[in-house]
């Protein structure tokens, strides 16, 4: 496996481009009442040894370190110790290769587990063990079969699935879900995955 640092200059600027879309859409005034208005809030409980395991990617808003991952994103969660869960990371790029970077995170919410810091060795601002949160599950399906996660100001957000296939009436549901978060899923992005979406567009057109 290798860990690749280029992408075309295209692909970049097309990525960028929606990300400072994305930023502009969260930081506008949101209606009165909206989730928009508060930080992204943790679920009650996290069962974290439901948790552990292999994550699909299905959807996310477009960060700096994923642009180079063209489909099949995953993460895998393994406990080290009661506040560290150690985190692995994969995906295929755009030229068939395999990306796969390791990191950690650690537990910051002792009350709902739900809160944490996740950190990778050379990402920048990502690189201390400890620090603020960044990682919030704020909501999970009630099987454990999905979940949303993002950072306070929603400047992230992820969806997460069990499996890698996701059907029509499955993406609707989590478009809801993530609209009622405070969300824009206008600038949430599908992420291609066996059985899942077969290209990346908005979850809102989806």
């Amino acid at each position: 496996m290798k860990i690749r640092s280029t992408i075309t200059g295209t692909l970049v600027a097309a990525a960028c481009s929606m990300m400072l879309g994305a930023g502009l859409a969260q930081a506008a005034p949101a209606p009165s009442g909206s989730a928009g208005w508060e930080p992204l809030a943790p679920i009650p409980s996290l069962d974290v040894e439901r948790y552990l395991g292999t994550w699909n990617q299905i959807a996310a808003v477009p960060q700096p370190f994923n642009l180079e991952c063209a489909r099949d994103t995953q993460a895998n969660y393994q406990l080290i110790d009661p506040a560290n869960i150690r985190v692995e990371n994969t995906c295929t790029t755009w030229t068939g290769e395999t990306n796969r970077i390791v990191g950690n995170a650690r537990v910051n919410d002792t009350v709902t587990n739900a809160q944490l810091h996740v950190s990778f060795p050379g990402v920048p601002t990502q690189e201390n063990p400890e620090g603020p949160t960044n990682y919030i599950v704020a909501y999970i399906a009630d099987d454990y079969s999905w979940a949303l996660v993002g950072d306070p100001l929603r400047t992230s957000g992820f969806i997460l699935s069990r499996s890698p296939e996701v059907s029509p009436e499955r993406f609707r549901e989590i478009r809801a879900v993530v609209e009622s978060k405070g969300y824009n899923s206008a600038f949430i992005l599908t992420s291609p995955t066996p059985g899942g979406a077969t290209d990346i567009r908005p979850l809102a057109a989806v």
